[in-house]
């Protein structure tokens, strides 16, 4: 079984393949995705590994956490999974007054 591993703290210019090339080298990883801002395409300094194997992952995250790459100090961590449920809200429809519709203004 797999695990996914969170990487924070990364330098703003790192690629997915050097950090696939820094994280092989504890196991066989599956995927690499780091997270990008939407408007500008800019690395936003986290990201996340899965390894194919829970092994390899713990072997990663107790050799690179605190570890210096572009002189920043990486974090290490098991990512949560996300919950099925809702999240990140927004949205909604706008409290304040006179709108009409929403739950309450009946009275």
């Amino acid at each position: 079984m797999g695990k996914k591993l969170y990487i924070g703290n990364l330098p703003y210019t790192i690629t997915e393949s050097e950090l696939r090339e820094l994280f092989e080298r504890h196991g066989t990883v599956a995927s690499v995705n780091v997270i990008t801002d939407r408007e500008t395409g800019r690395a936003r300094g986290f990201a996340f590994v899965e390894f194919e194997d829970a092994n390899s992952a713990q072997a990663a995250m107790q050799a690179l956490d605190g570890t210096r790459v572009g002189g920043r100090t990486l974090r290490v961590n098991e990512a949560n999974e996300r919950g099925s449920g809702g999240g990140g809200g927004g949205g909604g429809r706008g409290g304040g007054r006179g709108g009409g519709g929403g739950r309450g203004d009946r009275y």
